[in-house]
């Protein structure tokens, strides 16, 4: 009785669709009663009879679909961790369910770095199904020789998108990345030990295994099992074999990276890549670094071929900055550009950008180290058959320019939802869901932009407000003195100058002397 009642609160809005359907029961009824009543029935009467039948009839369907739809809503604000707020609605004695987004869209997010995870932690939010293909590179003899003893591969961007995609993501990152103490076990962490005890228990499919034992939301897949080497031709005919290096050695020689390309070449993707892809109804490609993070895992046999065949959403979102060594200057039809040189056109439908509208003070830091903001040339981009989102997707953590997740992830979405219009399917339950949070997570943003715009108005007014500087008190006793000497430096100066003028004068008199 307790659990009835919940449905009949203000804070569910479902009182009135109950008030609907009612009214249209009483209009049915009224009808009914009507031919039931009348011994004779003029056309007028039978008019009205047919009318009040069919208006009572609508209020009842259309409440039950509202009834229907608000309890969605519900549910989305009961289960969710995006709503989390002290209004957020208890309907859990009414209906639970645990797997809530397991219906959400299948989303597959390529590429590896901060970039990566930042797109993974936007997303969590809305489906359970996302996918991080992720590239696992050799990152240098040195960085891999104490890993190659026990079998590990270096695996860093795994485990920071698995991290991404943990429900405490603070707790996760604790353990994953705790390092040993002990002699036999120093130079390793946790994420390490597990990864090998992992990989001798499931062997190829470790990785795979990891995202239901770790209980995180979606899995991470690695781009491919086998040993791969990232490596750069540079503008100048250098060759680079190393990734780490790849950055350093462009930027020391004043060049530019030609193309990038993966050694050996014909690697096979890792069981379950291609089969996300196909499955996919969105694929984003980065953000990260262009050439080391995001293009090798394009380079891997299959991957661009099942991408292009796929039905899904496209989407490229550009970085922020560009990055020293590799991007330097590049514009994003630049960074387009690079991605269709080295894998042809139909990886890229839709491209998402930021407005540009980073604070000054952190750009100038960037530029110290050699990065600076990406210029958007959006009529370069559109000129390729790419259609252009611009986007306020850029927040400041920890002093660091980085994108913000949760308006990555609302874009993409809207996406979704606009793509679900599209298929006439408003009423069908991914799209319910999907559009509460949209709801949600708009009115956020709305939020945030209007206190962004409060404190550039603020900063505005304290740079155009006149600075009064309170004198000292040496100052205050002393002014008079002070004046004094001025004045007298004053007079030495002119003096000084009345002096010079002086022995000129007389110099060219002299010299007009001896010419004569």
């Amino acid at each position: 009785m307790k659990g009835f009642l919940e449905w009949f609160k203000s804070s569910t809005k479902m009182k009135r669709w109950f008030f609907l359907v009612l009214l249209g029961i009483v209009l049915c009824c009224f009808g009914f009663s009507k031919i039931i009543v009348q011994k004779e029935l003029r056309i007028v009467d039978l008019l009205i009879i047919v009318g009040t039948f069919i208006t009572g009839f609508t209020f009842v369907i259309l409440g039950i679909i509202y009834i229907q739809k608000r309890t969605l809503e519900l549910l989305v604000q009961s289960n969710s961790t995006f709503v989390q707020s002290e209004k957020a609605i208890n309907m859990k004695s009414l209906i639970f369910n645990k797997n809530l987004y397991e219906k959400g869209p299948n989303i597959v997010a390529i590429g590896g770095g901060s970039g990566l995870n930042t797109v993974l932690e936007g997303l969590k939010k809305y489906t359970s199904n996302v996918t991080a293909i992720v590239t696992i590179a050799d990152y240098g003899e040195k960085a891999t020789n104490s890993r190659r003893e026990l079998g590990l591969q270096p695996i860093e961007d795994i485990k920071n998108s698995i991290i991404s995609l943990a429900n405490n993501e603070d707790e996760m990152k604790k353990i994953i990345n705790h390092s040993f103490v002990e002699n036999k076990l120093r130079g390793l962490n946790f994420g390490d030990i597990y990864m090998l005890a992992m990989k001798e228990i499931y062997a190829n499919e470790a990785i795979q295994n990891s995202s239901n034992i770790l209980n995180i939301t979606g899995k991470v897949l690695p781009v491919t099992l086998d040993e791969i080497k990232i490596c750069a031709e540079l503008k100048d005919g250098t060759i680079v074999e190393e990734k780490e290096k790849i950055s350093e050695v462009t930027y020391d020689k004043v060049t530019k990276i030609n193309r990038i390309y993966i050694s050996p070449s014909n690697v096979v993707p890792a069981p379950g890549v291609l089969d996300a892809i196909k499955n996919a109804d969105a694929i984003i490609i980065g953000p990260g670094s262009l050439y080391t993070n995001i293009i090798p895992n394009l380079l891997v046999k299959n991957i661009t071929k099942t991408i292009k065949e796929s039905k899904a959403i496209k989407i490229y979102i550009s970085n922020i900055m560009t990055e020293p060594g590799q991007t330097d200057n590049y514009s994003v039809s630049d960074h387009i550009d690079a991605l269709i040189e080295h894998v042809g056109k139909g990886v890229v439908d839709f491209c998402l950008c930021d407005t540009g509208e980073v604070t000054p003070e952190f750009v100038r830091k960037y530029n110290k180290m050699g990065s600076d903001l990406v210029e958007q040339d959006l009529q370069k981009v559109s000129g390729k058959g790419i259609t252009i989102l611009q986007k306020d997707m850029s927040m400041i953590k920890q002093d660091v320019i980085r994108h913000n997740p949760d308006a990555i992830a609302s874009a993409v979405i809207e996406l979704i939802c606009n793509d679900l219009k599209f298929k006439d399917m408003q009423n069908d339950t991914q799209y319910v869901l999907l559009n509460s949070k949209l709801k949600e997570q708009k009115r956020k943003e709305k939020n945030y932009a209007h206190e962004k715009n409060k404190k550039k108005k603020q900063l505005k007014k304290q740079e155009t407000k006149p600075r009064f500087t309170k004198k000292s008190k040496f100052q205050e006793k002393y002014k008079e003195r002070i004046k004094s000497i001025q004045n007298s430096d004053l007079e030495k100066e002119t003096n000084r100058s009345l002096v010079e003028e002086k022995e000129n004068f007389l110099k060219n008199e002299v010299y007009k002397k001896k010419e004569k």
